[in-house]
């Protein structure tokens, strides 16, 4: 294999996405102090480019320009160029993405921003050719333009930028609510307006491109429980049915691609994320113990099943991305022709494989053919004369060999370092998979992934953000703290370990230390002088993954119910003020927060067992509440051996004992408790629903 012709220094990052650019003749730094200090001392702007590995337009800007030897010529010849992982550097990510925003009025990756060397931006875009076409300026006539304006309208770039910043920092303030503003006004409203968003013929919200948007739909969710609303549970089973027989997900593999480009969830953007399949797996879970449909339990067990299979590391821990891209071509990985089909199956089962999967001889996409299923299976079988039973077993059987065909086929790259956040949503993911599910592997998942965090992504007892082949660095931000709390939290309610509540609650103090605000309460995404940011960003409202700031109320929720401390409480209360008045002009924007606020208004359920683990009549009354979908509730066991051993309980758990010998239930529902029990038909009577 012949030598790159160029090495710069992205050569000694652990990031995927930067040793993709290695090779680059762009004299690229990482974010670092000596790329910050060389554009201070040599007085040239900076251009910042932040991408991600599996972003498909990244890796076109990279090949088309990046790759070029005139275009790098004028990067090097004028500026000081920095590439970003944004998965790395989230803090970099958000505040440059709103100023870009702020500027242009729109957003995305790859993000190109032009920074003084104070940091602050001054022009920016997203995706850039390298020449000019229609309604896209070139990256080349881009750059000889603003080092021309850096040269000669020096004041203005300074007086615009000195703008954008005080917008910036401006639009992270917000008015404080008073108590009088959580109220179930708040959830009322985000549903209506998620209402007239949906679409009630393909489910999910808006139009093309379509994103799934889980933490609306478990809102969603909350608010059936609550009131009953048929409409709020219509808009979450109709968006997943729709979901699971669309393109967007991997008819044979399991898993969710990142979004649809379409309305009906036909052809996806093939990426694949960690956070996407760990949030999709835990609605079509908490949808299957509200409705007890089958579709929902097998789309959550293939999609976990798929992530055990191709996202997990030896070591413990789950890998970030999967491309869009396989051999240069967008899923081309995924997709099939008719006469790929014929051949590897017998004439048969072809044909029920062909009619099940929408297969054409003409194809949906670009010639070839994305597998999705245009009528149910039940009225499919129907129509073609079996049993469903049979239906089911030909389509395993058939959907087993093309897989391992497929397995052949050279896969998409992988992005392999381990997010201390996105794995905190997936050891949850898991941990409910397990509770939900029964199935041992899910356990051993989650509980090997918080082990690897706790064990190789901490230094000097502070998290650290990033893991990849034996290095972790990057010190942790309020995600990471938020979702990997709750994570651990999920898994006590799995094992009923307490030492997983003792780590949950040390990462929660450690969380308020780094990042409260002490004047207007709510917690920043970066810690206390960690990172040099130009505004540090304080925001409630959901992204691609729930506001760290609404994981963090409900976790400090879950957690003073548990532990009984005080201060937990005041602070998830603080943090759902800071954000209210914010979120009455867009509650659909805050779905995470509201699902916390959910939570805050109760009336929670304690409910205790006391029981040795693993004994039959404990597993069955733990068996009754996990079947149920109870989703402002805390459990706990409390178990006379692992207690005598450890000498660990909560204070949950005090006073509470088995009855007569036997495995008893304790609930307890606001401020009332009921008389506790030791059947599972009267602790099912308590729980009420299915």
């Amino acid at each position: 294999m012949s030598q790159p012709v160029h090495t710069n220094r992205l050569i000694g990052s652990t990031s995927p996405y930067l040793l993709q650019h290695a090779h680059n003749p762009v004299d690229w730094y990482p974010w670092s102090d000596e790329a910050l200090e060389r554009a201070k001392k040599e007085d040239k702007p900076i251009f910042l480019s932040i991408g991600y590995s599996a972003c498909h337009w990244c890796h076109v800007m990279e090949r088309e320009s990046f790759d070029n030897q005139e275009i790098a010529r004028i990067m090097n010849e004028h500026f000081v160029s920095i590439k970003v992982d944004r998965e790395e550097h989230p803090e970099l990510d958000r505040v440059y993405m709103d100023a870009v925003q702020l500027m242009t009025g729109s957003g995305g990756w790859p993000l190109n921003v032009f920074l003084t060397p104070q940091l602050k931006p001054f022009y920016g875009g997203t995706y850039f050719p390298p020449q000019d076409r229609p309604g896209l300026p070139g990256l080349r006539g881009v750059l000889l333009a603003v080092a021309q304006a850096y040269q000669e309208k020096r004041k203005d770039i300074e007086k615009n930028s000195r703008l954008i910043v005080e917008a910036l920092n401006s639009s992270m303030e917000a008015p404080v609510a008073t108590t009088e503003a959580l109220d179930l006004g708040l959830i009322e409203k985000a549903v209506t307006d998620l209402s007239r968003m949906f679409d009630a013929e393909w489910g999910g919200f808006g139009e093309a491109p379509k994103f799934p948007r889980p933490t609306a739909l478990r809102l969603l969710l909350r608010d059936y429980h609550r009131t009953g609303s048929e409409e709020a549970l219509r808009m979450v089973t109709v968006t997943l049915d729709r979901m699971a027989y669309g393109g967007m997900y991997d008819q044979l593999g399991g898993g969710f691609h990142r979004y649809s480009v379409d309305r009906e969830w036909l052809v996806p953007h093939f990426e694949k994320m960690l956070y996407d399949n760990a949030q999709l797996a835990a609605v079509y879970l908490e949808a299957y113990q509200l409705t007890q449909k089958p579709l929902y339990r097998e789309v959550a067990r293939e999609t976990l099943d798929y992530v055990l299979r191709e996202m997990t590391a030896p070591a413990g821990g789950f890998y970030s991305t999967q491309d869009a891209d396989s051999e240069g071509v967008e899923g081309k990985y995924y997709v099939w022709s008719l006469n790929e089909i014929k051949e590897i199956l017998s004439d048969e089962d072809a044909a029920i494989f062909i009619n099940y999967y929408g297969v054409t001889e003409k194809g949906n996409f670009e010639g070839q053919n994305i597998l999705h299923i245009p009528k149910p299976p039940e009225e499919f079988a129907r129509q073609v004369g079996i049993s469903l039973e049979e239906l089911e077993a030909r389509l395993a059987e058939g959907g087993k060999r093309l897989l391992a065909e497929r397995a052949q086929r050279i896969p998409p790259g992988k992005d392999d370092k381990v997010l201390a956040d996105w794995n905190g949503l997936m050891i949850s993911a898991f941990a409910q998979g397990y509770q939900v599910l029964g199935e041992d592997k899910y356990l051993q998942a989650a509980e090997g992934a918080a082990d690897f965090i706790l064990a190789h992504m901490r230094k000097e007892g502070r998290l650290l953000h990033t893991h990849r082949e034996g290095t972790s660095h990057i010190d942790a931000f309020l995600d990471d703290y938020a979702f990997f709390a709750q994570g651990l939290i999920d898994l006590y309610e799995a094992t009923f370990d307490v030492k997983w509540v003792r780590e949950a609650s040390a990462l929660a103090d450690e969380m308020i230390e780094l990042f409260w605000d002490e004047e207007a309460s709510g917690f920043y995404l970066s810690a206390k002088g960690r990172t040099r940011v130009i505004a540090r960003s304080k925001k409630g409202y959901d992204g691609a993954v729930p506001s760290a700031n609404a994981v963090a109320a409900l976790t400090l929720l879950r957690l003073a119910k548990l532990t009984d401390n005080k201060d937990y409480f005041a602070k998830a209360q603080k943090t759902l003020l800071a954000f209210a008045a914010t979120a009455q002009r867009v509650p659909a924007e805050f779905a995470g927060l509201l699902s916390a606020l959910d939570f805050y208004l109760g009336p929670t359920r304690e409910i205790v067992i006391a029981g040795s683990l693993g004994e039959e009549n404990t597993t069955k009354l733990l068996q009754a509440v996990h079947r149920r979908y109870l989703p402002n509730k805390v459990v706990a066991v409390t178990d006379p051996a692992s207690s005598a051993a450890t000498g660990e309980t909560l204070p949950l758990l005090e006073g509470k004992g088995m009855i007569g010998g036997k495995p008893t239930a304790y609930v307890c529902e606001g401020s009332k408790c009921y008389a506790p029990v030791t059947s599972v038909s009267a602790l099912e009577k308590i729980l009420g629903g299915r």
